[in-house]
């Protein structure tokens, strides 16, 4: 165990190059390997030092998975490792985009008395998950081209992807809400 794992990147935590399109079963293997070499469990009898560096490092690989398996977390990941500022109270985008927003939403209220709730709900979802795919190529495309203004785009598109991302959320809500009624 090294201390110097604590401050490495999470690409190199994970051995991993940095790009945003990566091989998530890699993730997944090389993220097994390490719970298995710093679980807290293992340093059970090691000095304190030691156990508080095991928690420290799992906590950290457990936070380097979650950032690096999830596309949203990932683009945001990079855009702070390449300076570009991320500014959440900034919700300026394109009218087109807000609009789209708009229907999404008025569809959403409209699923909750609807006759065939289950299937505007179902249709809604897909509809949700194409659209973040297209976003998730979109950052792929971008992060790959690496340019300033490529880097501005993929800011535009990850915050896009974050909207996407809180209507999804409330969709499971509203799925859960309809499920219990």
């Amino acid at each position: 165990m090294q201390s110097g794992d604590l401050t490495s990147s999470y690409f190199e935590l994970f051995g991993l190059p940095v790009s945003f399109d990566i091989d998530t079963k890699a993730l997944a293997e090389r993220y097994r390997e390490l719970q298995r070499a710093v679980h807290p469990d293992r340093f059970a009898t090691a000095a304190d030092a030691e156990r508080r560096l095991s928690m420290q490092l799992a906590t950290r690989v457990n936070e380097g998975f979650r950032t690096l398996k999830d596309p949203l977390a990932r683009a945001r990941y990079l855009l702070e490792r390449q300076g570009v500022a991320l500014d959440d109270a900034d919700t300026r985008l394109d009218g087109g985009f807000l609009m789209q927003q708009m229907e999404l939403r008025e569809r959403m209220d409209a699923v909750k008395g609807a006759a065939d709730a289950g299937q505007r709900l179902q249709q809604l979802h897909d509809d949700i998950q194409r659209l973040q795919r297209g976003l998730v190529g979109e950052l792929s495309a971008l992060f790959a081209d690496g340019s300033p203004q490529a880097l501005q785009q993929a800011r535009d598109a990850s915050r896009k992807l974050q909207f996407f991302h809180r209507l999804g959320e409330e969709l499971a809500q509203l799925d859960d809400e309809l499920a219990a009624s």
